[in-house]
């Protein structure tokens, strides 16, 4: 299936003056409950919502109604166990040749339980999500005006299928995997939906040197070794692309932290608030001046 040929077939309803951008970073992206806090006592509700892996799962989950409280109520609750379970059969004799280390299913299951939102078409925030296809070798994007007969659970999930950790989404004759393979903090979608304002949350992270003993733990450290490399080239890309465009850049101060980090849940809300606090400030100075 070639990627181009999913996008959208009709325009949306309405074109979005301000959008927000979620990108994903794992646990990190608990952030960005702390950023629709902010949002919200700022009196800024944006237009639409483009977003990438956690920020996917939480971006579907404001466009379903749900608000920063619950949502932070479940950020604190949530558990390593909650959405990882062991595939078996990947650790057994000849299991290289499963799909991936992970039960996909149990964190589905689990997404299922949490997300309010059952179909694109009830959003109450348009919202859009993508995933890389494994097959058209690029993206895919789900949601308002984009595909819409899909179950929002199998988009989001698709969108956070983090290779090796999670199998693909086998959906329509492909299979689909995380959405920051390709364009973890999809801004340029924001503006080729018509976007005048990009408020865009970036919670990936940094390159930092690795521990004397990182590459003994084997082919996973080496794969999250990659994805940390082509995550910051993304970003270097990136803030050299926007230099010159209506984007302000929310950079919350977790970088250099774990992508499964569950400990520090409550510190990543915060430092979503603090760090969209700053950059509203920002932007409110440049927009009077």
């Amino acid at each position: 299936m070639n990627a181009t040929a999913e996008m959208p077939s009709r325009a949306p309803d309405a074109r979005p003056r301000t959008v927000l951008v979620l990108g994903g970073g794992g646990m990190k992206g608990t952030a960005h409950v702390g950023v629709w806090k902010a949002l919200e006592e700022a009196g800024i509700r944006p237009d639409a919502i483009v977003a990438c892996s956690i920020g996917a799962l939480i971006g579907t989950a404001v466009a379903g109604g749900m608000g920063w409280r619950e949502l932070a109520e479940i950020a604190r609750k949530l558990t390593r166990e909650d959405i990882v379970q062991i595939n078996r059969r990947a650790v057994w004799l000849g299991g290289v040749r499963e799909e991936a280390v992970f039960n996909g299913e149990h964190y589905k299951g689990w997404i299922r339980r949490n997300l309010p939102l059952t179909n694109f078409a009830d959003a109450q925030i348009p919202v859009r999500v993508n995933a890389v296809s494994l097959v058209g070798c690029g993206e895919v994007w789900f949601g308002t005006g984009a595909i819409e007969d899909v179950d929002p659970v199998d988009a989001v999930y698709a969108s956070c299928a983090i290779p090796i950790y999670y199998p693909p989404l086998r959906w329509k004759g492909d299979f689909l995997v995380d959405g920051g393979v390709l364009n973890v903090v999809p801004v340029d979608q924001a503006l080729a939906w018509g976007a005048e304002r990009v408020i865009a949350v970036d919670v990936g992270s940094e390159i930092q040197p690795p521990a004397p003993d990182y590459f003994d733990r084997g082919m996973i450290a080496i794969h999250d070794r990659v994805l940390t490399m082509n995550i910051a080239g993304q970003r270097q890309r990136s803030l050299e692309a926007w230099k010159d465009l209506p984007v302000t850049h929310v950079r919350p101060r977790i970088g250099h932290l774990g992508a499964w980090d569950f400990t520090r849940t409550q510190y990543f809300l915060e430092e979503g608030y603090r760090a969209t606090r700053e950059a509203l400030k920002t932007m409110q100075t440049a927009e009077s001046a």
